[in-house]
């Protein structure tokens, strides 16, 4: 039995605190570790405040976290002691120790948070590393984990509710966070799209839980040279997650939450730094929720933990990150597709579920991240990222179910699927930096690899009717689990990319030029015999360039050209050209714009051209001659505007149209999921007569968007409100910060979104959140 340790600081063996019932019912014990003021540990006092419990790893993972989480308490016999006896005396059984001087390198200026907050004040941009929002030719927006933490957000998707170019397309009380950018799908299917910390093919598969994240970072449009291309083919920009690391000062957070009907939920964030110049850190992050959801007879567990370990030398830096999470959800929600030639029904109360009571999905995602960056002098670093996923799936519930009628009747077939996705990644490279005259140079050298692996099985049950405004419970099912899991696809990535960011006249002037070679590979498999039945192996090439003009310290203007790359697709048996294989598609942007940092303000105004080809039957004949094109305007700001008043949101207006298609019944529609208009915007103010108290508030609209590429059937627009408060506080000297909120605050009832596949989703009903953070 595995045993994880948590670490809480200040409190002794002796001290007595209440642990709430719900928080210890678990099969796996633990073992604690306190730390008394003198920072000595502790180990074994039952009543020093709860355990994480986890379910048994392989062996090292194990030991490695129960190791770890101990050594994180020994750094605190290095700190000063804030509570000195009377002249300076040693307290009996405490242990005197000489100052240390912290030398620690701090996180780069770039993510420090801008005045607010809410966002940082840049990001990363893959090849091209950290970069300041004023000096990026593309437009970004970076999340911090503040923001999370007072929006109570609790996966990947609540956090981006706040950008006014993105769009989350899955269903709520479902298991999956896709979204659109700029108006192209992307984390749609089984391969995550999301980059962990600028590497594909680490991220948890489905559900991103924000407890271990720093930063949210969106760089909207294709950027195929920054990132290499998308395991899923999405080009409609990256969502990049920054995990939580080592803080420079220590840190102990405790946080209670809540949320209706009654999901209850405990977490704990651990951070300290030892070594003689506090070069190591650990950082461990834990998660315990579960109860009922505010969608009829669902419920939802999640399990997570987080350890993330650094070391930050003088030359040398490393960091190891190790996820695992687990989620069960009982009564899983799916998005909806319309059976052809009827009208969108009214969305019902978002609380209805159809999906059967007995339905349940469970799922275990394992990620691994080793970076290293060494610097070999102050002009040349190099670096190396090897990671991977291991995702695990098992679930008996309907298939997507298909609303039959205007009355809203449903139907929908249950299966019992397993599936098992794997997926590794390394890259390594260098940037180096040099002039030429007066012509400052930053360049990039990139090669990387990534791989996935699909393995699924099904079996089928029978048909299951009901209604979305009154949902049909049937008799439960019983339908085995599949015994074998075959293999059914296999692709690799591969590429090397070369970037060089020119610089002139005090970096008022910043070109960036690049290239990438990237190679495509796939492989299909017969589920049967385990032969493939199709491959793809082809190349490309894909440029950058981009522009950066400021004239003045607070102005930028920039301008970029990039491409996106998806898979080519294998010409059908219908088609003449039967079997022929086509080169990667490339999208294409062209985007200008202006950025604005007013010191409290940080602004981005931005014009974007983006066409995305595509290939379909004309006539007899396969050929790339479909296409998609967006174009579009869009604002984003956040900041302080005035002393205690703090804004975040934006406005996108969208052109998008099907320029080329096959049928006079789509040429010049609108794509399928695309509105004209998606507005966001939030507000916070600090009341001025209560000292901590603050005020919340969020309105978010979309505007209307088609199902089918006929354009004959559509969801109607939505706008919904959000509201909360915080307040933050001591209590018995112990900072405190306690949260409430509601989303949909006024209960509206829509259909919050569509997928390319034509699925549209139900929103969400009005929920209640409140948590409590304490810092021990």
């Amino acid at each position: 039995m595995i045993r994880i340790t948590t670490i809480i600081r200040g409190y002794s063996p002796s001290t007595s605190l209440y642990v709430a019932p719900w928080i210890v019912r678990s099969t796996y014990p633990a073992m604690i570790i306190c730390v008394s003021p003198s920072g000595l540990p502790s180990i074994g006092a039952p009543k020093c405040l709860f355990g994480i419990w986890l379910k048994p790893w392989a062996k090292c993972r194990a030991w490695l976290f129960a190791g770890a989480i101990g050594v994180a308490a020994f750094p605190a016999v290095a700190q000063t002691q804030s509570e000195e006896p009377a002249g300076g005396e040693v307290r009996k059984n405490e242990r005197q120790l000489p100052a240390v001087t912290v030398t620690a390198a701090a996180y780069d200026d770039v993510t420090e948070p801008y005045p607010g907050g809410q966002v940082a004040r840049g990001g990363r941009l893959g090849l091209l590393g950290n970069n300041g929002v004023m000096d990026t030719p593309f437009s970004v927006t970076s999340y911090t984990s503040q923001r999370m933490e007072d929006q109570q957000a609790v996966t990947l998707a609540e956090v981006l509710k706040s950008d006014p170019s993105t769009r989350f397309t899955g269903q709520i009380g479902g298991v999956t966070d896709s979204f659109y950018i700029r108006g192209f799908p992307i984390n749609e299917g089984n391969l995550s799209e999301v980059a962990f910390d600028g590497v594909y093919g680490v991220s948890p598969n489905y559900h991103l839980f924000t407890e271990y994240l720093d930063r949210v970072e969106v760089l909207k449009g294709p950027a195929a040279l920054l990132y290499g291309m998308s395991p899923n083919s999405g080009v409609g920009g990256v969502v990049n997650v920054v995990p939580k690391r080592s803080l420079v000062s220590d840190l102990t957070r405790f946080t209670l939450d809540y949320a209706s009907d009654s999901q209850v939920g405990g977490a704990v964030d651990l951070s300290r730094r030892f070594g003689e110049a506090r070069e190591f850190g650990i950082r461990f992050n834990g998660l315990h929720r579960q109860g009922p959801t505010p969608l009829d007879n669902q419920k939802s567990r999640a399990e997570v933990g987080a350890l993330s370990l650094d070391y930050r030398g003088e030359r040398l830096r490393t960091s190891l990150d190790l996820i695992e999470q687990y989620q069960w959800v009982d009564a899983p929600t799916r998005p909806f597709l319309m059976a052809p030639g009827i009208q969108v029904p009214s969305a019902p109360d978002g609380r209805r579920n159809v999906t059967q009571p007995w339905a349940w999905w469970k799922s275990n995602d394992v990620s691994t991240l080793l970076r290293a960056e060494y610097d070999v002098s102050d002009k040349l670093t190099l670096f190396v990222n090897a990671g991977g996923t291991r995702t695990d799936v098992a679930r008996f519930s309907e298939q997507t179910p298909t609303i039959l009628n205007a009355a809203g009747d449903t139907s929908a077939l249950p299966q019992n699927w397993k599936f098992q996705v794997n997926r590794s990644s390394f890259d390594t490279g260098l940037r180096a930096k040099f002039d030429t005259g007066s012509v400052k140079h930053a360049v990039a050298l990139q090669a990387n690899l990534y791989n996935d692996r699909i393995a699924n099985a099904r079996n089928s049950g029978t048909t299951v009717l009901s209604n979305i405004y009154a949902p049909i419970a049937s008799p439960e099912q019983v339908v085995s689990a599949p015994q074998n899991v075959p293999k059914v696809s296999a692709s690799t990535l591969s590429s090397v990319a070369l970037a060089d960011t020119l610089s002139a006249w005090e970096d008022r002037v910043q070109l960036t030029l690049g290239v990438r070679h990237q190679e495509v590979k796939s492989d299909n498999f017969n589920t049967t015999s385990g032969a493939k039945s199709s491959s793809y192996d082809k190349t490309a090439v894909t440029p950058l360039a981009g522009l950066v003009v400021k004239p003045w310290d607070n102005v930028s203007f920039y301008a970029n050209y990039v491409e996106g790359l998806s898979k080519g697709d294998i010409a059908p048996a219908t088609a003449s050209n039967a079997g022929q294989v086509f080169s990667p598609y490339k999208t294409k942007q062209q985007e200008v714009g202006v950025k604005f940092d007013s010191g409290r303000i940080l602004a981005t105004l931005a014009a974007f051209r983006v066409t995305k080809p595509s290939g379909q039957l004309n006539g007899t004949v396969f050929a790339i001659d479909s296409e998609q094109r967006n174009q579009g305007l869009e604002l984003a700001l956040s900041g302080e505007a005035y002393r205690g008043i703090r804004l975040i949101g934006g406005v996108t207006l969208l052109d998008a149209e099907l320029t080329k298609t096959n049928s006079a019944a789509t040429q010049g529609n609108r794509p399928v999921g695309v509105p004209t208009v998606m507005a966001n915007l939030g507000a916070e103010w600090d009341l001025p007569w209560v000292a901590g108290m603050t005020l919340t508030g969020a309105v978010n609209f979309t505007g209307k968007e088609y199902v089918n590429q006929a354009n004959t059937q559509s969801v109607p627009g939505w706008t919904t409100f959000d509201l909360g408060a915080r307040y933050k506080t001591k209590l018995y000297g112990k900072s405190t910060t306690i949260r409430a909120g509601v989303m949909n605050a006024f209960n509206r009832k829509y259909w919050s979104g569509v997928a390319s596949f034509s699925t549209i989703s139900l929103g969400a009903p009005r929920t209640v959140f409140a948590s409590a953070s304490v810092d021990f």
